[in-house]
């Protein structure tokens, strides 16, 4: 009853009708974001005045209200994902109305199709996803001309689909067949006049599509991993097309022409691997007057950078993830899923010339990249900063030649791009020493003023971490890790003439200090300086034997005494450090080590609630994308 009860309280129909269409995956799914919201689009469940930007941004309000209203499941792993609770779905298959008929048969083994009789002639949408299907018998027709959407994703072992499987399905709207065997899809699918998306997504052994010319209703058509070598035929005469991924690594080329006649084009992939290799396509894609996202890489740092100029023109533009690599292998997916604007930087050799980025950019991420050989520099001498003015997240990892992340002195000023920074993540750079070096000029006062997270890790050559000039800074700063930095010696650093000042240094909204593997660290600031941070709530210290003293000033009690910071959950070290934290550690306020003796917790390597080591390849979770529109 109090699931009914939540499922009538949405009062919505369309948010009951996006509700309902989750029962079509099977029990324990989990999706994704985007995939859900997609699903919604292509069946026509949201739409926002033919903008498809509109509509995904609508479906994650609808998404999260079905989340508030407990009827969808959040799972936090390396990625936000969704699921429908067994109970709930078997509510939901339950709700569906008289007028709608659905045959579910998601996840149930199944070897076979279901038997002709099954299929009714009434039914509207059936789904078979994710079973063991392996044939579709020669000669079977199902009559079902009210079937609207058909879902076969997931029957890896089905390689053949007989051309008279389709013939009855005439109102066929979508088709799902991702991640099937299939290698041909039957001459059938040509007369499918009213299908509006075709799903392909990972059908790697499909090498042939028969002619799409007659599907002039087509606004979806996603071939991302698909096997096929050339473009289908009849693809230029696809105008209501909306979505189109061509992300497909045997592609040969996209011939000219072809791209300029999809006129309602809003959503592109194209990667070199799937033949947009010259310059001729980019200033095609330049045409398409009704792009809002795109995703589109380039190997060379000069057609990258002909690329982001270009995209400059690009009128109705609000999503871009551009990768300039030199690699071969597909690496479209990564972090940040829901970020609209992102840039990723793979397996580069960086010389003289400067990286363009940009307009509007919001994670730039640089992975397995160096620089000329004897050559040294910082990140803005090798990437053109100056256009990222909305730079929100950077990670660097596995990289050579960077010595910091910004060089600045009388003739190089572009810091402001950083001001609205909000997390920066280093990994495995072994040439870097300082994060910001500062020569003949002030540090700019707004330079990191709203970063919240700073993560460190196998950053070998580094020894002090953050100097004072930007502490004044940092006030919005909620989570600092440095891990296995092997020759860090300072987390603060020390003022060359004064180490016996008593500075305080205060991080107001500092919530985490996560210190693990630092052999060397003997200070996390000066000798009498302080950290104020009444807001911290997870200490945490792994095998940093060399530290003599914990700078953490505790908040006074009216009475004068210490008291432990009020938000304070736990103060965490290795099971090896028992003695050092009983007879080496000092903390300057009388009994304060009795004060935070409650929330000491020794732990066994191996059991510990988050990672303490970094990745063997990092990886950067992602809040979800802040919603600014008015919700429904």
């Amino acid at each position: 009853m109090r699931l009914r009860w939540s499922y009538d309280r949405l009062r919505s129909p369309e948010i009951q009708q996006c509700f309902l269409y989750c029962s079509l995956f099977r029990e324990d799914y989990e999706f994704s974001r985007k995939e859900l919201i997609e699903d919604w689009i292509d069946e026509g469940l949201i739409n926002e005045s033919g903008s498809r930007q509109k509509a995904y941004d609508k479906g994650h309000c609808i998404l999260n209200r079905l989340e508030r209203n407990y009827l969808l499941e959040k799972i936090v792993k390396s990625e936000v994902r969704f699921k429908m609770h067994d109970v709930v779905r078997d509510m939901a298959i339950k709700s569906i109305g008289p007028e709608v008929r659905y045959m579910v048969k998601a996840g149930m083994k199944l070897t076979k199709v279901p038997n002709e009789h099954d299929w009714a002639i009434d039914l509207n949408k059936v789904s078979l996803m994710a079973n063991y299907i392996s044939e579709i018998p020669v000669g079977f027709n199902p009559k079902c001309p009210s079937l609207s959407t058909l879902i076969l994703a997931g029957n890896r072992n089905l390689s053949k689909i007989p051309s008279s499987f389709f013939e009855g399905m005439v109102g066929l709207k979508v088709l799902d067949l991702s991640g099937t065997g299939v290698e041909a899809l039957p001459d059938s699918i040509s007369n499918l006049v009213n299908l509006s998306a075709l799903r392909l997504r990972e059908c790697q052994r499909l090498k042939y599509l028969p002619s799409l010319a007659k599907l002039r209703a087509l606004k979806k058509l996603d071939l991302f991993g698909a096997g096929i070598e050339v473009v289908p035929q009849g693809m230029e005469m696809l105008v209501s097309l909306e979505y189109l991924d061509l992300n497909c690594q045997n592609l040969k080329e996209i011939p000219t022409g072809i791209l300029p006649s999809l006129s309602s084009l809003q959503y592109l992939v194209v990667y070199p691997s799937s033949g947009i290799t010259k310059r001729k396509h980019i200033e095609e894609v330049a045409r398409l007057s009704k792009l809002e996202s795109l995703e589109c890489g380039k190997k060379g740092i000069q057609d990258f950078n002909y690329l982001v100029n270009k995209a400059k023109d690009f009128e109705s533009l609000t999503a871009y993830d551009l990768r300039l690599t030199t690699g071969e292998r597909n690496i479209r997916d990564w972090e940040y899923a829901d970020e609209h604007r992102k840039v990723l930087i793979a397996g580069c050799e960086i010389g003289e010339e400067c990286i363009v980025l940009p307009d509007k950019l919001e994670v730039l991420k640089i992975h397995t990249c160096k620089t000329m050989k004897n050559m040294r520099s910082s990140l803005n001498k090798t990437v053109l900063l100056e256009n990222a003015t909305e730079l929100r997240r950077c990670s660097i990892a596995y990289s050579g030649g960077i010595e910091c992340l910004v060089e600045l002195d009388s003739s190089s000023l572009c810091c402001p791009v950083l001001d609205k920074l909000v997390e920066l993540k280093l990994s495995n750079l072994p040439d870097l020493i300082v994060l910001v070096r500062v020569e003949g000029v002030a540090t700019p006062p707004h330079i990191f003023r709203n970063l919240r997270e700073l993560d460190f890790s196998e950053c070998l050559g580094m020894r002090k971490l953050l100097p004072l000039e930007l502490l004044h800074a940092l006030q919005n700063l909620e989570v600092i890790r440095v891990d296995n930095c092997r020759q860090m010696e300072e987390i603060i650093v020390s003022s060359d003439s004064d180490d016996t000042s008593s500075d305080k240094f205060i991080f107001p909204k500092l919530k985490e200090l996560r210190l693990s593997f630092l052999p060397e660290l003997k200070s996390i600031c000066s000798a009498k300086g302080v950290m104020v941070c009444d807001s911290i709530e997870v200490i945490s210290l792994v095998y940093c034997s060399e530290l003599k003293r914990i700078p953490l000033q505790l908040p006074l009690l009216e009475n004068g005494e210490p008291s432990p910071p009020p938000g304070l959950k736990e103060l965490v070290m290795d099971a090896k450090s028992k003695k050092w934290w009983e007879s080496v550690v000092e903390l300057d306020q009388p009994n304060a080590k009795n004060i935070l003796q409650p929330f000491v917790e020794f732990r066994r390597w191996g059991i510990w609630p988050t990672k303490p080591r970094a990745n063997k390849t990092p990886s950067f979770s992602t809040p979800q994308r802040e919603q600014s529109q008015k919700c429904v």
